[in-house]
């Protein structure tokens, strides 16, 4: 039986895709052989990822002049491939931090660039706000601004894009890509573990504007540089296949659902769902402040603590899963990603109002 997976990653997939996926595993296009078992540089892979490429390019209308990579080494490698691409030893670079993956992608940038400012820091509020757009404390002169847009963890997310006065702009995506329509001209450069929106864990997506490209140092792995990833077509060393086709059934799907304005407006509602029945209860809290809770995650916690376990133990009966706040937060935590359905959501707050009502 399938269960609603509330997991933040790796999550729930399309039912559909998982279901082309099972059709296809032992005879892909007719070839007798599993789509795993193909070269890389076959004719039919290679006509995956130029589709794959086409249908996030259409999706999110990536202009022109920007290079699309599908890489490995999830959003923890452009921790560090940011810095060695963008960035001199010697330069300034802006860093807000947010929560536990933006002070992460902080931590990483100082091994590689000696001055890193912290242009904004919220963990006087414990990661439950965001700062205000005219609060940022930017560096004259930074050869870039990195920023998270959706704090996983923390289920915070920024209701604007920074304004950055023309310093290219560095978002980590992994939690938000795909999940509304996103102007990606404003941006420098995107990077996005699949395993949220996009596919299977094993594939990094990068989105880089051209010009920012070609000057990775010396030192760069070659699998991080964008240049030569992007002149070799993402292929300089043996891709992540199963996950990159994987990936393009989900494009595919996403089309299919009417693209990405559809899909946020889904999304939008599937949160505030959620929101609304917290808020509502008398029972469940979420510390974040309004005007940034994430559409993505949302964390929650119980009137007592010592009701958690009962309430994971309950709620793994109903057929929600996954539904444990990450270790470092402790509570509760819903991930509403793309594949979660409507009906998932109303099943979990059907769930939570008869504990609610059971334990209040």
């Amino acid at each position: 039986m399938r269960v609603f997976n509330f997991a933040a990653g790796p999550a729930t997939l399309p039912v559909e895709v998982l279901e082309q996926v099972r059709d296809e595993l032992l005879d892909w296009q007719g070839s007798g052989t599993s789509v795993m078992e193909v070269s890389h540089r076959g004719k039919a892979f290679t006509a995956v990822a130029r589709e794959s490429e086409a249908l996030l390019r259409e999706l999110l209308g990536v202009p022109a002049n920007y290079r699309v990579l599908f890489l490995q080494g999830g959003a923890t490698g452009q921790f560090a491939a940011v810095p060695l691409n963008l960035a001199r030893a010697d330069s300034s670079v802006d860093y807000l931090d947010t929560g536990h993956w933006s002070k992460k992608a902080r931590l990483e940038a100082q091994r590689y660039t000696a001055r890193v400012n912290i242009a904004a820091d919220e963990a006087s509020s414990n990661y439950t706000t965001v700062p205000a757009a005219q609060a940022l404390r930017l560096t004259s002169g930074a050869a870039y601004v990195h920023y998270t847009p959706n704090e996983t963890i923390g289920g915070v997310e920024f209701p604007y894009i920074p304004d950055t006065s023309g310093v290219p702009l560095v978002a980590d995506m992994s939690s938000t890509l795909l999940s509304r329509p996103l102007e990606v001209a404003k941006f420098g450069l995107i990077y996005a573990g699949a395993q949220k929106n996009i596919g299977p864990a094993g594939l990094t997506v990068v989105i880089v504007r051209e010009d920012l490209t070609g000057k990775a140092r010396p030192e760069t792995p070659a699998v991080w540089d964008y240049r030569g990833m992007a002149e070799d077509h993402s292929m300089l060393n043996t891709p992540a296949t199963f996950a990159w086709y994987i990936a393009g059934l989900v494009l595919r799907w996403l089309k299919a659902q009417g693209g990405l304005a559809a899909i946020g407006t889904r999304n939008r509602a599937k949160a505030q769902l959620l929101y609304d029945a917290i808020d509502a209860s008398g029972f469940y809290s979420n510390p974040v402040a309004v005007n940034c809770r994430s559409w993505m995650n949302v964390p929650f916690t119980l009137a007592e603590p010592r009701l958690d376990e009962p309430f994971l133990t309950g709620a793994r009966a109903a057929g929600l899963t996954n539904l444990a706040g990450h270790r470092s937060v402790g509570g509760m935590r819903a991930s509403l990603y793309n594949a979660m359905p409507l009906a998932g959501v109303e099943a979990l707050i059907a769930y939570m109002r008869e504990f609610a009502r059971r334990h209040g």
